[in-house]
């Protein structure tokens, strides 16, 4: 089992690293041609994927969209992530170039000021537009970001994510393994990264999303009050004319009303609100076929209602 296993992750590693190399060969509107045709194909083959996808859609929209209209932004979903795929796997060519050329970015004094006072803050963005290329332009511009991520089933493959981050210059650190890592960052007074906009194996409360309850991670708002740091949100969608613009909005302060169970519900729903929007306008952007809704209130413990 274990030598499939092996075998298995051998196989996924060398096929990413061919595609990988192949992408950053390719010019870069003929290596997105070229990806967004293959997501077209996959939406049709990976039916799994492409249900999830659907389901989700439908629960968010199915009360405004067409089921022809639901699967055509389904479709747009799996071309979108192709296409960010593609781009992150050519960011160190982006970053050799300067990438003034590839992003335009408005509102970037929230985070400049957060900088200033020098006590940390938590960066708040989603799986949404490119988060990698975020990660690289933020880093490019001087901000000494670091990241948390949930490390891959592969090994290999997520060695390979590691090493594009830290080649980039935002550093990684391992979710649930290093906490003295997050605790440093912050008290160095530097950006720290966090997704939570999905439903993972960490401590949640439900909070309304798409007008549905959704399981939702408490860590960034725990380490802003824990730290007393603004939680500045920060996102990256893709144009029409394939540049990227970055959107840095105010920050969210974490409230203090005495009662500490309803201020972390009051905040983390804040947060929720805050990607929500953005979804909401750039909805092809979004990871919906992440299993978002997969659990409901009283199937996990701790601060979840």
């Amino acid at each position: 089992m274990r030598k499939n296993r092996l075998f298995k992750d051998a196989v996924e590693y060398y096929i990413a690293r061919f595609i990988i190399n192949g992408i950053r060969k390719m010019p870069r509107l003929t290596a997105i041609a070229w990806v967004r045709g293959l997501a077209t194909v996959l939406f049709v083959l990976l039916r799994k994927l492409r249900n999830i996808t659907i389901r989700n859609l439908t629960m968010a929209y199915g009360h405004e969209k067409s089921a022809k209209e639901i699967r055509r932004l389904g479709r747009a979903v799996f071309q979108h992530f192709f296409t960010a795929a593609a781009d992150a796997a050519r960011i160190q060519l982006y970053l050799e170039e300067g990438m003034d050329g590839y992003v335009r970015a408005d509102n970037m004094h929230h985070l400049e000021q957060a900088m200033r006072e020098g006590n940390g803050m938590i960066l708040l963005t989603a799986h949404f537009g490119n988060w990698e290329m975020l990660g690289a332009w933020l880093t490019w511009k001087g901000f000494p970001l670091r990241v948390v991520g949930k490390p891959l089933t592969n090994p290999r493959l997520d060695d390979l994510i590691t090493e594009t981050r830290n080649q980039a210059g935002y550093i990684n650190i391992a979710r649930g393994t290093e906490t003295r890592e997050i605790i440093k960052t912050l008290k160095q007074g530097c950006p720290l990264g966090i997704l939570m906009d999905q439903d993972t194996r960490v401590k949640g409360v439900f909070v309304d999303f798409f007008g549905k309850k959704a399981n939702t991670p408490v860590g960034p708002v725990l380490l802003a009050r824990r730290f007393k740091i603004p939680i500045i949100p920060a996102f990256m969608h893709l144009e029409p004319d394939m540049t990227y613009h970055v959107e840095c909005l105010p920050p969210i302060i974490p409230s203090e009303t005495g009662d500490p169970e309803h201020d972390i519900l009051a905040d983390v729903q804040r947060c929720t609100a805050v990607y929500e929007a953005i979804i909401r306008e750039y909805p092809e952007q979004w990871v919906w076929f992440h299993q978002r809704w997969r659990r409901r209130p009283g199937d996990v413990n701790g601060l979840s209602r």
